[in-house]
């Protein structure tokens, strides 16, 4: 509850300090204060320091699950702001509300994280969502930028629309948001309701987290998107939208496996299969890391397909290694003038340090062993094998991690194997040290993945 009160208080003051204060430098300075705030804010609660204790009437379930998610997104943002701060301050002439509306959407993020009504789930999802729309156009100069924000925009709105739907079909079929009293016997009059708000409900988060078919929208919104807001949306909200599928279906629907299992598999299933061949095709490193997205979306849907305490602990695993990665990328990317392969040539002649991190980052999004990646992915499969069922599926998606090592390897083999003709901007020291620090975090939890991280979740 801290977290999801001083977001939205701090979001305010960001807001305020614009007014008042016109330096645009002092904007990356506050944000990355204000990331210190919420993860302090939330560590406190979790150990019981509540600036507001309630549950308002038993619609939020503050979980351990929920905590140790915020801590791991929060301390993912603070790393996001100190490599990319200045990036955002640097997109438009008004860094300041840039700023208010990422603390804004950390509210939501907060909501999704402990939702235990539907009504909270929806409300937590379009707090995330509103504010996007407008960061994926804020490049008003750009048209790609405003193509990208309307296609979202109204993309985003029809999804929310068979999502509220969804969740009216439940609550006509169940009489209550609350998400403990959504489970209903197959024998009720009311069950066809409960059928078809679940198949809603599935399509609208399939959409949010960029699962195929509902995934169309990805490639060219990230692509439009200013680079830096298109790290924040393929990491933190993303794995938002992630927890809060996998919260509703682990809490309302984990009897009725049967019901949505078999669909579940197939859209996993299909959504690996988009994602890593198309990635194959590209020749835009930031397209590619879109579509590289959605197959890593097709990872985490194990989480959601297996339910059990093994997915929940890979979960938070596919957290800090996703976010760690793909926000590292995304910092040196947005410093590249050239945003093809041929951009990377010869990069770690020019900066040996960035290169190295960026090769732990691709290794990690691989799934390649002594990298927190390979035990994200080995906990979701192991996951899904404790099931008993579905093994095809887990074989398919050793098969399409194999594929993505294609494409990762082609920005290694741009950056060791080929002369370099891109230029690199200048990097400051304090830039490097933070994307080293990022890839050592990534290696630890590779090699200690219980006594960093998972040892410390007491499952449900």
């Amino acid at each position: 509850m801290n977290l999801i009160f001083l977001s939205a208080v701090w979001g305010i003051v960001m807001m305020f300090s614009g007014a008042f204060h016109a330096r645009k430098a002092t904007a990356p300075l506050l944000a990355v204060a204000g990331a210190v705030l919420l993860l302090v804010a939330n560590l406190l609660d979790m150990n019981g320091f509540r600036l507001f204790d309630t549950d308002f009437a038993g619609m939020m379930d503050y979980s351990r699950f929920g905590y140790i998610f915020l801590t791991l997104v929060t301390g993912s943002l603070l790393l996001f702001f100190l490599l990319s701060g200045r990036a955002i301050s640097q997109v438009g002439n008004h860094p300041y509300e840039y700023f208010t509306l990422i603390f804004f959407i950390m509210a939501g993020v907060g909501l999704v994280s402990f939702f235990n009504n539907l009504l909270i789930l929806f409300l937590g999802i379009e707090i995330i969502s509103i504010p996007l729309y407008i960061l994926t156009g804020s490049d008003k100069r750009n048209l790609k930028s405003n193509e990208a924000a309307l296609k979202y925009f109204l993309m985003g709105s029809f999804s929310t629309g068979i999502l509220l739907l969804g969740i009216a079909f439940l609550y006509g079929g169940s009489g209550s948001f609350m998400v403990a009293n959504l489970q209903l016997n197959s024998s009720d009059q009311l069950f066809l309701f409960h059928q078809i708000g679940l198949v809603l409900v599935l399509a609208g988060l399939a959409f949010k987290v960029s699962a195929a078919p509902f995934h169309f929208w990805t490639p060219d919104v990230y692509d439009g998107a200013p680079t830096v807001f298109t790290s924040f949306m393929a990491t933190i909200v993303k794995l938002a939208a992630m927890v809060a599928f996998v919260n509703l279906f682990l809490h309302a629907f984990e009897r009725d496996t049967a019901l949505w299992r078999p669909t579940l598999a197939i859209v996993t299933a299909l959504t690996l299969l988009i994602g890593n061949i198309t990635a194959v095709y590209q020749q835009s490193v930031k397209r590619m890391l879109a579509y590289s997205s959605i197959a890593q979306a097709g990872f985490m849907l194990f989480a959601v397909f297996a339910i059990n305490d093994m997915a929940v602990q890979g979960m938070l695993l596919y957290t800090v290694a996703y976010c760690l990665a793909t926000i590292g990328i995304f910092a040196v990317l947005i410093h590249m003038k050239d945003y093809t392969f041929e951009g990377f040539n010869g990069l770690a002649a020019r900066q040996p340090l960035v290169a190295f991190a960026l090769v732990v980052f691709l290794l990690s999004l691989a799934g390649i062993p002594l990298t927190a990646g390979f035990f994200a992915k080995y906990f979701m499969l192991a996951a899904a094998v404790k099931t008993g069922t579905y093994l095809w599926l887990v074989i398919f998606a050793v098969v399409m991690a194999a594929v993505s090592v294609y494409y990762y390897f082609r920005i290694i083999q741009a950056m060791y194997f080929r002369e370099g003709t891109g230029e690199t901007l200048p990097l400051p020291g304090g830039f490097k040290a933070v994307l080293l620090f990022c890839a050592g975090l990534i290696i630890l939890l590779g090699v200690f993945p219980h006594q960093l991280l998972l040892d410390w979740l007491n499952v449900r």
